[in-house]
């Protein structure tokens, strides 16, 4: 018997909605449905988010200006320099870099076997990549990735003008 792929949720809102769970792996459905039950539909959230920022644009712009506020506030707390590149580019590439790095503090010292010795050797490396397009390039990057990302970047430096600064 093949497992159902189309799940009728009430949501919060009290609106029933048919979703279709097919791109979820089949032992997920069923937790993803329960999931959306606790949250409104579609429509009604698009509505409150609207209601309470005016547009997406808007929400959108309040968002990353939140992001852009904590990135400056964790670089100043950690003693991260300041990224280097086009002025379109520096916002966007410390917000890039913050995201990153707390990815990688998560991935490695949280839930991995990292000590605060290996993370400060770590940030270390990330101190010496100043250009806010590298950043910007490993932003899908996985939060494990980082230190391999950083020997590349740092081997690149070796003997040459950092091309990332």
């Amino acid at each position: 018997m093949a497992i159902r792929t189309q799940w009728n949720v009430e949501h919060a809102c009290s609106h029933q909605v048919v979703h279709d769970l097919s791109g979820r792996p089949a032992d997920q459905r069923a937790g993803f449905a329960r999931w959306l039950s606790g949250r409104d539909c579609t429509d009604c959230w698009r509505a409150a988010r609207d209601a309470d920022t005016g547009s997406k644009e808007e929400w959108l712009a309040a968002k990353r200006a939140s992001e852009q506020k904590e990135a400056a506030a964790w670089a100043k707390q950690f003693d991260m320099p300041p990224l280097e590149g086009p002025e379109r580019t520096l916002d966007w590439g410390e917000r890039s870099r913050h995201q990153l790095m707390t990815a990688a503090h998560n991935a490695l010292v949280r839930e991995g076997s990292w000590g605060e010795a290996d993370w400060a050797e770590l940030e270390e490396k990330a101190r010496k990549v100043g250009r806010a397009g590298w950043w910007i390039d490993q932003r899908d990057a996985e939060g494990s990735d980082l230190v391999e990302l950083l020997d590349a970047a740092n081997e690149q430096d070796q003997g040459t003008e950092n091309p990332f600064r």
